[in-house]
């Protein structure tokens, strides 16, 4: 029996909807709702470090279990799985026993990755023959999913209710949403391996060993530069500007940001060395980080937040594409590798907050210690970025600088 294809535009809303859970929820959820949980006095800051950490460990190991996960599975099965976990988990973290928190966070790490590998994976299989703008489109879930929980955690906030009532009300979009996109990732579809390139497109036909890891290191580089403010930008803007109108704007503008770079990569031509774009869009971002270093008032926390928002989910698009040239199949193991290795990334961003904040005399000190060796870390990225363009041509990247193949 063949296998079914979906609607592209019905696959688009389904993928978008379900990294909109799995990251916006799942993953960033704690973000905004982190000055409700200080302010309700549940938890103090370091704690507060401690549980993005476990919710990153858990991040790494949902990434390394999709690497493990047998092609003959149904991946389907798993984004379905992620997404109730991530509902139950959620819910749960509404629950007094604070005991318990770093374990649910930990979990919904787990499932949070599992849902963006898969939910990647099976979307882009779908939309293999749509057009490089549905499938761009699939990947202003995380940016929508920031945006919506920035501006709800704000209008709770205004009306004072505690931290634990949004942690429940996030749970419960995250159920009709959930609901409504159920049968999207039904049985018969057509699996993830589906989606798939030859090596052609490298100039010399070969897949050098070293390529991949270099690839890998560049992509967890971008996973460190950008957690530092994803994970703290509330708390920055409130020792910022204290008492500001325009506390609650930064977190939503980020994710808004989001939303327009992936709607951007849409735009970018097929035929261009996807490397190139991923060299732009870390420098982008070590510019936002850079920026809220020396340029702390409203306009300037702005100008970061979506500075730093704006490539945050178009990186993730590029990367996933590449990963059909470097390895021509079995993406869901490779994109597992690569979301490992940026939550490695993710990893040391609080505990090297932590630590750096107990060598300063206060916090801003702190926080402009480790945003700028955040931004470093980008450009560090970038530039290994154009290593392999000259290390490894592909024949795109040959076209654009009016070279030819060696033989």
């Amino acid at each position: 029996m063949s296998k079914q294809r979906h609607n592209p535009y019905a696959v688009v809303l389904a993928g978008s909807a379900s990294l909109a859970i799995a990251m916006g929820v799942g993953r960033f959820a704690f973000t905004p709702i982190l000055p409700m949980m200080l302010h309700d006095g549940v938890l103090d800051f370091s704690r507060a470090g401690g549980l993005a950490t476990a919710n990153y460990v858990g991040y790494l190991v949902g990434a390394l279990a999709a690497m493990l996960v047998p092609k003959t599975w149904d991946h389907t099965f798993l984004i379905r799985l992620a997404l109730a976990s991530t509902v139950l988990l959620t819910a749960m973290m509404c629950t007094p026993y604070a005991q318990a928190w770093s374990a649910l966070r930990f979990l919904a790490g787990v499932a949070s990755a599992v849902g963006f590998v898969f939910t990647s994976g099976w979307c882009l299989a779908q939309l293999s023959g749509s057009g490089n703008s549905f499938a761009s489109a699939i990947f202003t879930g995380p940016g929508a999913g920031i945006a919506v929980s920035g501006l709800a955690a704000s209008g709770m906030a205004v009306l004072g209710l505690s931290a634990a009532t949004a942690w429940l009300v996030f749970a419960l979009i995250s159920a009709a949403i959930s609901g409504i996109i159920w049968r999207t990732f039904g049985k018969n579809s057509s699996p993830s391996e589906a989606y798939s390139v030859g090596v052609a497109t490298r100039a010399s036909g070969k897949v050098p060993k070293s390529e991949m890891p270099l690839f890998a290191i560049a992509y967890g580089l971008a996973g460190f530069g950008y957690i530092i403010t994803a994970t703290y930008l509330p708390v920055i803007a409130k020792n910022s500007i204290p008492g500001s109108a325009l506390l609650t704007v930064f977190w939503p503008l980020f994710g808004l940001a989001a939303v327009a770079g992936s709607l951007l990569a849409a735009r970018v031509k097929h035929a261009d060395d996807v490397r190139l774009h991923l060299v732009g869009a870390h420098l982008v971002q070590a510019l936002g980080v850079a920026i809220s270093v020396i340029w702390r008032d409203p306009l300037g926390l702005a100008l970061s937040s979506v500075l730093v928002g704006l490539p945050f989910t178009a990186i993730s698009y590029f990367a996933m594409n590449e990963v059909r040239r470097i390895r021509s199949s079995h993406h869901a193991r490779y994109m597992g590798l690569l979301t490992a290795v940026f939550a490695i990334g993710q990893i040391m961003g609080p505990p090297a907050v932590s630590a750096i904040m107990g060598h300063v005399v206060n916090i801003d000190t702190g926080f402009n210690l480790a945003l700028s060796v955040a931004s470093i870390a980008l450009v560090i990225g970038a530039a290994i970025y154009v290593a392999m363009i000259l290390l490894f041509p592909s024949m795109k990247s040959l076209g654009k600088l009016g070279r030819t193949p060696r033989t």
